[in-house]
């Protein structure tokens, strides 16, 4: 599991200080790998007890295995190779792999318990992902109501209880359109789901409920050649579609 996973599971679990050193090792990811327990404390201006709290935090016995696991990790990086198709296949599989052994329960929970549900796409991926969860959650009777901009949003917030459930669709999660919207819902006590790439983010770290894919990048052509990588936006359609099979288990296991 790659360090990134690891933290946005216990997002809950950090404070300000630790999301500092979380921060430095994001922007220093190849030095971080090498970096003492007292270099990095003295950067982030922390103790080095701080930093084995963090990493404790995180699940593992000290920084020093915190460490390891970043050694082991690759940076992301678009791949170029003569049979794309078959990286492709491999890159779908491994995402497969990864999203049926996660645990939906708490956002089946979320939508199962729902007397309304409404979703915000901020952009046109995005909103693809929110027509698929459309299609997909219509077969259990379950409506989502796609909410096209600011003041539509508004309309709605006036009469959103803690009875609902908003989903948002976002590839950054820094939108300052969808962190607005979420830090109202917040205030309002509406729960609500993101999707998102897997970084940290600030919509991921208001959100009830997180979930993540890792998208990745392939060169069609040699890099000379100047174009841009394609990126594949299929986990985030792997994503909805393991979360709908899921949550259908999840309520027959609910039914008497």
């Amino acid at each position: 599991m790659r360090l990134e996973e690891i933290i946005n599971q216990h997002m809950k679990d950090l404070n300000d200080t630790d999301m500092v050193i979380w921060k430095y090792i994001l922007q220093h990811r190849a030095a971080a790998q090498h970096i003492s327990i007292h270099e990095l404390a003295r950067a982030c201006c922390v103790s080095s007890t701080t930093v084995v709290r963090f990493a404790q935090k995180l699940g593992f016995d000290g920084f020093g295995e915190m460490k390891a696991i970043m050694k082991m990790e690759e940076p992301e990086q678009a791949l170029y190779h003569t049979d794309v198709l078959q990286d492709l296949g491999i890159f779908y599989e491994q995402t497969w792999h990864k999203l049926v052994k996660r645990n939906f329960d708490s956002a089946s929970r979320l939508m199962h318990e729902a007397n309304r549900v409404f979703a915000y796409a901020s952009g046109y991926v995005q909103s693809n992902v929110v027509q698929e969860l459309k299609r997909l959650f219509f077969y259990d009777n379950v409506l989502i109501y796609e909410v096209s901009g600011r003041a539509e949003f508004r309309s709605i917030l006036e009469s959103m209880t803690p009875d609902d459930l908003f989903i948002f669709v976002s590839l950054s999660g820094e939108s300052p359109t969808v962190t607005e919207f979420a830090s109202e819902l917040r205030l309002r006590d509406v729960p609500f789901i993101s999707i998102t790439k897997l970084h940290d983010n600030t919509l991921a770290s208001l959100s009830t409920v997180n979930l993540y894919v890792s998208p990745a990048s392939f060169r069609l052509y040699e890099s000379s050649d100047g174009r841009p990588a394609f990126q594949s936006m299929m986990p985030y359609f792997l994503l909805v579609e393991t979360w709908y099979v899921k949550y259908r288990l999840y309520v027959q296991h609910q039914e008497p």
